[in-house]
């Protein structure tokens, strides 16, 4: 806009979006037809190339759309009036700007021209755009010439031709050109004035630097054009695209006045390569930390491969933002899975290497690793061809010897696994639209501090957020909603799993995860997994459910606080350990998990919240602590809400320690669980030896270890009624599941009592 003529007027119109009472379907004067509740008018919510947008059926031989605001005339000012539309459907018309010339008082300006060049529109999806520009001087570029009479405009399109043609139109808008008719009052510059080619092979390089300097501050224009740029470029004003550059991978586009996705898609004359070149320019140490998509949908033909996208990038320390925005997959088949069977050998010794692998050429790192042996989420961290080597992100526990492994690499947006390492770097406001086109994003071997804030992932194909080594140090992952790509299928067959975590450190707080295989596998500990929502239920009658949270380190130090666990479980393993059964003398330990919701409905009556999976048996817990829980079946009682999964091996019952579970509260469920569990014993006849059962209610069908107290709730007599005063001793682990408890008396009594029993030792 020229500000010097037109400082404080509004030219622009309002969106379409906002309303149709601002729209005429006649001249736009007060008292003409509204498009504001027509039939043959509709707003477009979201458009694959407009966003929103204006749909209308062409039913009049001339078909008007005029905005009702007054736009100002003045003289010396030259406005571009342009509109974008596309056919839809039906005939094809011709579409012209179209305005109604006023005076001061609001009268018609006689013999004017009000109607700009008419542009065909060719086919179905091909954007046009029309324009025409309006002034009160007759020079030449200009269609409308009205003169020093004409005061107000109201502006606008018209269609003609057929009628029965369905087209969208994204705006109109309304902009001051003056400077391009009045070059001595304009405040850019442009760079073919400074010697710019704009043939594609001449650097254009110095032309750019020294209009760059001439602007002083002013801006630079870039006109129609390919412009070859050899090296690093630097702007410090800011730069209007008309044409696009051309520029080596290694070079990098520092627009500092312009740093956002809208200008470097202009600069680049494509969305993926603009996304490309904006990423690259922002891990550079210079002065710009966010890089901001101003609410744009970039539609990406190919993976965003950071270690391609800037070459030499090994280390970048400093905190980066991708914000606002929208990505889609464009082109699917550029995001297909690579699949490569090999033959490795692996010896627990070198617990993360595999080594003689055939064909390690081509097998890529950050491919899955699946085989006999094998846990959940091991990926390939680095491979070394020379050496035939590859190395995991997790132990194997599948103990020594050679096998066959296939090797998955999945394809992401965005791809960080070729940089050795990336800290802080943060994912803000970022919906992922993935439509089982593209998984997420893969993060680099190393980093620390990575954010994913307010973000969607809609229905990744394979994985939303994956870690192949110890880049998710200290991961933050809030408020975040993830849609599984498998939704619709029965629980045994998912097979997506929306985040897996190698490192320490982690939270993962307020999120929504729906109906993935597994929402979280999480090695490592510290991590603190709160306020989440994640369900995974299906539409069987008597359903099986499977684990929403995978914890694979025995030493969790992990809290679980506050979340709503609706049809999955939590499942507690060693599977990531090189030796399971040669340290069973280590315990499970370290996890809290306090406050949360416990629902499930239409399930198998085996179904447990609360799973402990060791890979060997021998294992035992030492400290946990399950309180203040909710958990409730609807539909079906469950047996009971904690269990041990014994495929590999079951729990040294004798070794349990420091074990917390009470407080909590049970509907629907067949057998309470407590520890300590209160258990109130009557004993009819009289007898010496007394045998008070737990009925199941120790915690994984732990042995009655301990006896904290004896209560008597009766008087303990004699068989002839006498009141005995005796305090019994006790006999722990005993039946023949050692489940229950002996209390022995020197003589035979009987009566009531109520017993605290413990099936771990407090310390």
């Amino acid at each position: 806009m020229n500000i010097a003529i037109t400082a404080g007027l509004q030219l622009m119109p309002p969106a379409f979006s906002a309303g149709l009472s601002a729209w005429s379907s006649e001249n736009g004067l007060t008292g003409d037809a509204s498009w504001a509740g027509a039939a043959n008018a509709a707003i477009v919510p979201a458009d694959q190339d407009f966003g929103a947008c204006l749909e209308i059926l062409k039913q009049q031989d001339v078909t008007r759309l005029r905005f009702r605001g007054e736009t100002p005339i003045l003289a010396g000012t030259y406005l571009r009036i342009s509109a974008r539309i596309k056919a839809v459907a039906g005939n094809l018309p011709q579409v012209r700007i179209g305005a109604w010339a006023g005076t001061a008082g609001r009268v018609r300006v006689p013999g004017v021209t009000e109607t700009g060049p008419a542009v065909p529109l060719p086919a179905y999806g091909q954007i046009v755009e029309v324009a025409a520009v309006v002034a009160t001087g007759n020079r030449p570029g200009v269609d409308m010439a009205w003169g020093n009479t004409a005061s107000l405009g109201h502006f606008g399109i018209d269609l003609i031709g057929p009628n029965g043609g369905a087209v969208r139109i994204e705006s109109i808008r309304i902009e001051d050109v003056t400077a391009a008719f009045l070059p001595g009052l304009i405040d850019w510059v442009d760079v073919r004035d400074f010697g710019a080619r704009g043939d594609g092979v001449t650097d254009d390089r110095a032309a750019f630097l020294r209009a760059d300097t001439a602007a002083a501050g002013g801006s630079v224009l870039v006109p129609e054009g390919v412009y070859f740029i050899g090296d690093d470029l630097s702007m410090d004003s800011p730069v209007r695209f008309r044409g696009s550059l051309k520029m080596p991978r290694a070079a990098r586009l520092g627009l500092r006045r312009g740093f956002d996705f809208p200008t470097y898609a202009d600069a680049f004359g494509d969305e993926t390569e603009g996304l490309k070149r904006g990423l690259q320019a922002l891990f550079d140490y210079v002065d710009h930390g966010s890089f901001d998509l101003c609410g744009r949908k970039v539609d990406l033909t190919e993976p965003l491969v950071m270690k391609d996208i800037a070459p030499g990038l090994t280390v970048f320390s400093a905190r980066r933002v991708l914000m606002n925005g929208q990505i889609a997959i464009a082109n699917p088949a550029a995001f297909a899975t690579r699949t490569v069977s090999s033959v490795g050998t692996y010896d627990p010794g070198n617990a993360t290497e595999l080594r003689g692998v055939a064909q390690v050429a081509q097998i890529e790192v950050g491919s899955r690793v699946t085989g006999p042996g094998v846990g959940r989420e091991v990926y390939v961290r680095a491979r070394n061809i020379a050496a035939g080597t590859l190395t995991l992100s997790q132990p194997l526990y599948g103990g020594a010897g050679t096998r066959s492994y296939t090797f998955l690499r999945y394809r992401y947006a965005f791809d960080f696994s070729g940089v050795a390492q990336i800290d802080r770097f943060h994912f803000l406001n970022i919906d992922f639209g993935l439509d089982d086109g593209a998984s997420g994003v893969m993060l680099p071997p190393e980093g620390s501090i990575w954010t994913f804030r307010d973000c969607s992932f809609a229905r990744p194909k394979d994985r939303a957020i994956t870690s192949i080594g110890g880049g998710c140090q200290g991961m933050v992952v809030d408020r975040c909603d993830f849609l599984a790509p498998d939704m619709g299928e029965l629980a045994q067959n998912r097979t997506s799993v929306a985040i897996n975590i190698n490192s320490n450190d982690n939270k993962i707080r307020d999120n929504r995860f729906v109906r993935f295989g597994h929402f979280c596998v999480a090695a490592g500990t510290g991590h603190i997994i709160s306020g989440n929502h994640w369900f995974q239920g299906d539409t069987a009658d008597q359903g099986v459910r499977f684990a929403g949270l995978v914890l694979t380190s025995r030493n969790a130090q992990t809290t679980i606080t506050g979340n709503y666990v609706d049809n999955a479980s939590i499942e507690w393993t060693n599977e990531h350990h090189a030796r399971p059964a040669e340290v069973t003398n280590t315990p499970f330990g370290g996890l809290t998990i306090t406050g949360n919701t416990f629902l499930c409905s239409h399930t198998v009556p085996n179904f447990a919240w609360l799973v402990i999976k060791p890979f060997a048996a021998g294992y035992f817990v030492h400290g946990l602590t399950v309180t203040g829980n909710v958990f409730k079946a609807l539909y079906a009682n469950i047996t009971r809400v904690d269990k041990v999964d014994t495929t590999f091996g079951d729990l040294d019952m004798a070794r349990m320690r420091n074990i917390r579970f009470e407080g909590n509260s049970f509907n629907g469920i067949a057998t309470f669980t407590a520890n300590p569990c209160d258990v109130t014993f009557t004993q009819g006849a009289a007898s010496n030896r007394w045998i008070v059962p737990t009925d199941g209610v120790l915690p994984f069908g732990g042995h009655a270890m301990k006896v904290e107290s004896i209560i008597a709730e009766s008087a303990i007599t004699s068989a002839a009624g006498a009141r005995i005063g005796e305090v019994p001793f006790v006999q722990n682990q005993q039946g023949a599941v050692k489940t229950a408890v002996a209390l022995n008396f020197a003589t035979a009594v009987k009566g009531s009592v109520s017993v605290k029993v413990r099936m771990d030792a407090p310390n």
